[in-house]
């Protein structure tokens, strides 16, 4: 039987239970079989597709794309290949990969490749073996110490990866250093029967990926120009930005070839996946969470804001937007509302629209912008982001507000005007203005909205489904799509929006100077 079928642990995961074998006598007894680590994920890749369990837990929107190439070049025996742009899930996926090994190897003791006890490579376990026989001491190695992961930076050695002569060894035990026994074996070698991940591939030097040719293809092993017959039993899953490319690096031709199969990642092909991801890693602090509500126009947003991010002229789209701009940005937000609360002295308060001038460092921190955006300047396409996402949502959510207001024929052949749903709010505006600080206490936000007339009137009538305290978020959510189609003016001051005569905001000079740039 497979190593699978010994007894798993039932307590500390990295402690074996006292059920599995101690010696290669015992060993042989139980009945074991040693099997490659790509069998082992084959094997129990297997058994989760037909008990229809999912491969990943946590990873949404490749259901379709990614998980069944993937779960092709498992089942094939690939090494692999997975390139995408940043914040697309890579070391996530690669991580998972993990649970589908056995959760217990028996490993030859004191061994420093996970010799295999019936299939030993290393000179320390052969000559263990043939010193004690059934006698040998046997450890057990559990999945979770099988995963071995490099980024790949230009001070990568070979050394580093496959390994070096000790000559501190070679003088004391006097023997030379072609020996094996003077070796110290690098990260490949001490992956044995496991994982082995390269995060970056492109930007390990050329000559460093060389040195991973054979153990791709062969199983050699050449440390200082000695050769050693090591046939190790990896896994191997690498990584890469398709920009690495051009950019840092290139993933050389030869090794190209030795992956068998690369899968292209991708960003979530929706708003609603994408909130799903965004929420699923949120890291902030329960009692955070308890004190603030953000409803889910603001959710969308957010996403929004990265959707536009990743089609803006701006943004160096080949770089991509991590869907780690989203979750700072919601963290960002729930902290602005935070703070607002407790200054307050609130015990809870609902997430605002102008809570998302708080994600404008979360922005400028995670795009790369192209010319044109460094000469615009980070906060100003940062703004120029939020504006665009409130604009686009407002047109779906609101169209009957930005619909061009056409001439039609009635009966009789008179001309009439379509109603126009926001000429009431529009008007309202000629003559006053509506201030919202962000610091502005709940009553006062409540009451601010209130007093323009027909605002909570048009979000009732097209979205009666809202509770108090999203018809509140939504009535200053249209005054901001107002302004972005130039139906209002709004002057963006300090911790402070104002909203009033579209001609007096451009007079002053402070229509989204702040917010477009």
């Amino acid at each position: 039987m497979s190593s699978s079928k010994i007894p798993s642990s039932t307590g500390d995961v990295n402690v074996a239970p006292a059920s599995h074998p101690s010696t290669l006598g015992d060993l042989k007894k139980s009945g074991y079989r040693p099997r490659s680590v790509k069998e082992e994920l084959r094997a129990n890749l297997v058994v989760r597709i037909r008990a229809k369990q999912p491969l990943f837990e946590g990873i949404h929107g490749y259901e379709d794309t990614v998980i069944p190439a993937l779960e092709r070049a498992i089942l094939a025996g690939h090494s692999i290949n997975l390139l995408g742009l940043r914040g697309q899930a890579k070391t996530r996926m690669a991580r998972s990969l993990v649970q589908l090994l056995d959760e217990w190897i028996p490993v030859v003791a004191g061994s420093e490749i996970n010799d295999d006890p019936l299939a030993p490579i290393s000179r320390h376990a052969r000559d263990l073996i043939a010193q004690h026989g059934d006698a040998t001491p046997i450890t057990w190695l559990h999945r979770n110490d099988r995963y071995t992961e490099k980024l790949a930076t230009p001070d990568v050695t070979v050394a580093d990866l496959i390994g070096d002569s000790d000559p501190i060894k070679a003088a004391n035990l006097k023997l030379d250093y072609s020996d094996e026994r003077v070796i110290h074996f690098g990260l490949v070698p001490r992956s044995h029967r496991g994982i082995f991940v390269i995060n970056e591939l492109p930007d390990l030097q050329p000559r460093i990926q060389v040195a991973l040719f054979n153990i791709l293809q062969e199983g050699d092993v050449q440390i200082r120009g000695f050769k050693l017959r090591l046939p190790l039993d990896i896994q191997f899953v690498f990584t890469a930005n398709p920009e690495d490319y051009t950019n840092r690096g290139a993933i050389i031709t030869p090794l190209k070839d030795r992956i068998q199969s690369q899968i292209l990642t991708h960003y979530p092909p929706t708003i609603e996946l994408g909130m799903r991801i965004t929420a699923q890693e949120l890291r902030s602090p329960k009692e955070q969470l308890s004190r603030v509500r953000v409803p889910d126009l603001l959710r969308v947003l957010i996403e929004r804001i990265a959707l536009e991010a990743r089609d803006s002229e701006y943004v160096d789209r080949k770089s991509g937007v991590s869907a780690r701009l989203t979750i700072s940005a919601l963290e960002s937000v729930i902290s602005a509302a935070e703070l607002r609360a407790l200054r307050n002295g609130e015990d809870r308060t609902v997430a605002r629209i102008g809570d998302l001038q708080a994600v404008v460092p979360a922005i400028t921190g995670k795009v790369e912008l192209v010319y044109e955006g460094e000469q615009e300047g980070p906060e100003k396409v940062a703004h120029h982001l939020l504006g665009l996402a409130v604009r686009n949502v407002f047109d779906e959510l609101f169209p009957a507000a930005v619909r061009k207001q056409r001439k039609a024929k009635g009966e009789g052949g008179h001309v009439r005007q379509p109603a126009d749903p926001v000429s009431g709010i529009v008007d309202h505006f000629e003559g006053t203005s509506c201030d919202l600080p962000l610091e502005l206490t709940s009553a006062g936000y409540a009451q601010a909205l209130h007093a323009v007339p027909g605002l909570l009137g048009l979000v009732r009538a097209q979205h009666d489904y809202l509770d108090e305290e999203e018809q509140l978020l939504w009535a200053e959510f249209v005054l901001h799509g107002l302004a972005e189609h130039s139906r209002i003016g709004r002057t963006q001051l300090v911790n402070a929006a104002r909203f009033g005569d579209l001609m007096s905001a451009m007079l002053g000079g402070g229509l989204d100077e702040e917010e477009h740039g």
